[in-house]
């Protein structure tokens, strides 16, 4: 029985564990940097490949981090933290994933240095947002603006160098600026880019240089009847979204027929009723029909004598990019269909592409909406061409839309870090060490770069630093020969906002991390140990970590 003194109070069930203080700190920072190290080796023209196989045995091979990490089944919260960043990263910039992540965890890195030196983690906090906010003021002194297409394409080309596609990179690039500037629109002085107008279909078998821009549409579907054309010129599309089908009632219905005369007019009035769907169609001038929904396999009789191309079934994502680039405009009710809603096309063909046919809508004036259709030798390939092939787009589309770019190689991280360390030293007091730690950090880019590329990180930091205390602001790493050299004379360039958004949301989430100083764990949950930490990958058939 108890004697004396207060009694236990439970507030939570039992099985709960709560780590706090410096122990939670530690492992909360313990955990992002093994996520941040995990995608390290892949940053950079000589950043390695990752090889993940999940439960099932599907294998996805790449280096793009924000595929690594969305692929990793990670269970411990202050990892899953991180991988945010990764996603953020993706969704507003299309590249720079890897980047976020590394300067994320080298954040965390310093900040523990500091913790251990009895700096409170509010005031590393602090300074660390004084850090990022000077450091995004910063970057526009160090950008210039995107004033050709040449420009774009070196853009590009830089977000793909070190991707398996690579090796035809000027290839691509060609194509993520001509699909950019054919869909790309321009109001009242502002530039807007909806990368859902560019349509991306993947087709296993060829080379990636059978891979092609299309000013039109490409369907991943074929002629619903073997008599219609294969091919037409001049074509004029009717975009309709109902059923050219004889239409059920709402109600359920029945119907008495009593001789074989009624029956005969049955049938009768269903095959007028079709053939007068496709009289409409033919009327309003249409030799082509892209349907929504389904074609009754009489209609499909009637529009093959009428010579009429038709696709059934066709995705209401697709009939969308089809009125934009046709200019036609979808129809529901066939009784409204006139020729002013038809849509044009130089061409209507279809292709036998590998196993299967596609459809190419081409010649499209003034397509607002245009395909991509891209080859590669074998389904992993043609996978990791389309993710390399969406960063490239993705960076040109963010150049051409803010008209700014940095030149690349580490240089801006670099040029901001040697200019925050003068800065901290107009702040004073302990968050002066924060801002310190912070400019440190931002150097893990040109490092990590250096040592991916085979390279001695210690000599090569020091070449750059001291090729930036000369005014050379432009000097990056140059992976390829070794040492430091000029990026603004390589054409190594990449987008203001992909620099500025990974600095804001890597120093956010860890400004987040470092504030939790209590991990509370509901039984079955992880305690937030490093112990307890699972880096396996989605099930990944028992692969190690990374």
């Amino acid at each position: 029985m108890y004697t004396g003194g207060q009694a236990p109070i439970f507030i939570m069930k039992e099985g709960t564990t709560s780590t706090r203080g410096r122990s939670a700190q530690s492992k909360n920072i313990a955990a992002a940097k093994a996520v941040a190290d995990s995608v390290r080796s892949t940053l950079g023209p000589k950043g390695m490949d990752k090889m993940l196989v999940d439960s099932m045995g599907d294998v996805v091979i790449t280096n793009d981090g924000a595929t690594i990490l969305k692929e990793m089944d990670i269970v411990e919260p202050a990892a899953k933290m991180i991988i945010e960043v990764a996603k953020t990263q993706e969704q507003h910039c299309h590249d720079g994933t890897t980047s976020a992540v590394v300067i994320a965890g080298e954040l965390l890195k310093r900040s523990e240095d500091l913790i251990e030196q009895n700096v409170h983690p509010t005031v590393i906090c602090e300074g660390f947002r004084l850090a990022a906010e000077k450091a995004t003021g910063l970057l526009e002194e160090h950008g210039f603006s995107t004033d050709s297409n040449e420009t774009l394409a070196e853009v590009a080309k830089t977000a793909l160098t070190g991707k398996s596609a690579g090796a035809v990179k000027e290839f691509l690039a060609d194509i993520c600026v001509r699909a950019v500037n054919s869909v790309g629109q321009e109001e009242d002085g502002e530039r807007l880019i909806d990368l859902a107008d560019i349509k991306v279909e993947k087709k296993q078998g060829g080379s990636i240089r059978d891979s092609t821009l299309i000013d039109g549409i490409i369907l991943d579907k074929e002629r619903v009847h073997t008599g219609m054309p294969r091919y037409l010129n001049d074509a004029n599309i009717a975009l309709v979204n109902s059923a050219i089908e004889v239409k059920k009632t709402e109600v359920d219905a029945k119907i008495h027929i009593t001789n074989p005369n009624q029956l005969a007019s049955f049938l009768e009035e269903e095959e007028n009723y079709l053939r007068g769907l496709v009289e409409k169609i033919q009327a309003a001038g249409a030799n082509a029909v892209i349907c929504q929904k389904g074609i009754d396999d009489l209609a499909q009789h009637y529009l093959s004598k009428a010579g009429i191309f038709a696709i059934r079934r066709a995705k209401k994502s697709d009939m969308e990019a089809l009125s934009k680039a046709t200019g036609g405009s979808v129809v529901t009710n066939l009784d409204d269909l006139s020729e002013e809603d038809l849509g044009h096309a130089a061409r209507i063909e279809e292709r036998k592409i590998g196993d299967s046919n596609m459809t190419f809508i081409t010649g499209c004036p003034e397509a607002k909406s245009v395909s991509v259709l891209l080859r590669g030798g074998t389904e992993h390939v043609v996978d990791e061409i389309r993710r390399a092939f969406d960063d490239g787009v993705g960076v040109v589309s963010v150049a051409w839309e803010d008209g700014t770019v940095l030149t690349g190689g580490g240089s801006v991280f670099a040029a901001l870090s040697r200019e925050l360390r003068a800065y901290a030293e107009g702040i004073g007091g302990r968050e002066q060490m924060a801002i310190e730690a912070f400019a440190s950090a931002l150097e893990v880019i040109p490092r990590t770069l250096a040592e991916n590329a085979g390279l001695d990180p210690v000599d090569t930091i020091i070449e750059l630093r001291k090729a930036h205390a000369e005014g050379k602001s432009h000097t990056g790493i140059n992976v390829y020969d070794g040492g430091v050299s000029d990026m603004k004379s390589a054409n190594v360039l990449e987008p203001l906002r992909v620099v500025e958004q990974a600095i804001q949301s890597a120093t956010e989430t860890a400004v987040m991390i470092l504030r939790i100083d209590d991990v509370i764990s509901s039984k079955g949950m992880s305690s937030g140990g490093m112990g307890d930490m699972d880096m396996g990958m989605g099930g990944m058939g028992g692969m190690p970590p990374m």
